[in-house]
Formats: C-alpha cells, structure tokens, sequence
C-alpha cells in the first residue's frame, strides 16, 4: 500500500487534511451561520490542524496498550475525531448553540451541539485514511 512507512509524512499529511478542512470552515462559516467572530473562524483552522496532528501521531499505536485489543486505523481516527469535537463542543457550548439554532432554529431535529461530534468522526476518518494510504502506520512508521 505504501512503499516507505513514516511518521513524519502521516502527521504532515493528516495536519494538511486538517488544516484544508479548518480553511473550508474559516470561509463557510459567514456564509452558513451568519455573522461570525473572526477568533472563532481561526480557531477552527488551528483546531483542525492539532486534530490532524493527533491522529497522524496516533498511528503508531495498533494495539490498545492496556486492553490489548487491535486499533485499525478507521478506529483510532474515527475516535479521535470523535473526542476532540466533543471536548470543543463542551467547551464553547453556548456559541456552538447560537450556530445551530441560526441554521436549524431552537427546536430544529440538529439543533443539537453535539452533532458536531459526528463531524468530527467523518473529517477523523478522511485525516486517518489518507495518513495511512500515503503514510503508512504501526511500528514501522517509526523504525527508519
């Protein structure tokens, strides 16, 4: 699938994925919610990027280290997308409210924040497809 495993090219490969997905969100996010703060719009570029970061460094790791169960490569992003959403949504809940409510109003069906966990797996799943496909992944990635 790959001719040379590296980690390196995992991580920059899914903070690139990342940060394009971040980019799409700094341009889409006037034209879908509205008015919306400048900090807010660059906090989602940098987001994207450390989440890329995170599954491309995940990669190493194919086996849970305690429970010793197998971690494919959809697992581990879709999780650590998954998370990383979920912990942001806890974090600005609020403003994440205003934005589901401006685009799906109060009693909307995803009116919801936590919908934004589910983006969260899906752009997971894409860093950690292509980070593998053109990175590789496991222990080799790091024995060069």
């Amino acid at each position: 699938m790959f001719a040379n495993p590296s980690l390196i090219t995992r991580i920059a490969i899914a903070k690139a994925v990342g940060f394009l997905a971040g980019l799409a969100g700094f341009f889409m996010m006037p034209a879908v919610f509205g008015e919306t703060d400048l900090m807010v719009r660059w906090a989602f570029v940098f987001w994207y990027t450390t989440v890329g970061a995170f599954i491309g460094v995940f990669g190493v790791m194919t086996w849970h280290p305690v429970l010793k169960l197998p971690m494919p490569w959809w697992f581990r992003s879709a999780f650590i997308g998954a998370w990383m959403n979920f912990l942001l949504t806890l974090f600005i809940y609020e403003r994440m409210q205003g934005y589901m409510d401006a685009l799906f109003g109060q009693d909307g069906l995803l009116s919801s924040p936590f919908w934004f966990v589910s983006e969260g797996v899906l752009i997971g799943l894409l860093m950690g497809y292509l980070a593998t496909r053109f990175g590789g992944e496991g222990k080799a990635t790091v024995d060069r």
